[in-house]
């Protein structure tokens, strides 16, 4: 499926004169929408990511990298 088959239209409303002074200036209104939903939406993942992250952070602390590694030396008769 080509890239239009996976996009959805989203509308919103916008002042006239904002619209015209941006098409003034050359600005393509649906581009720049678009790239910065796209931009806000990465970075509010990133976001989600980094708390997710952070809420594991004790635990992965607690693991014990030497002990796993004995244990797995131990395991394999090294």
């Amino acid at each position: 499926m080509g890239l239009l088959g996976s996009c959805i239209t989203v509308s919103t409303k916008v002042r006239r004169e904002v619209v015209e002074r941006a098409k003034a200036l050359g600005i393509n209104a649906s581009r720049f929408l678009r790239e910065k939903l796209e931009e806000e939406v990465e970075r509010r993942e990133l976001e989600l990511l980094k708390r997710e992250l952070n809420s594991l952070r004790d635990a992965l602390e607690a693991i014990d990298v030497e002990r796993i590694v004995k244990d797995v030396r131990e395991d394999r008769g090294c």
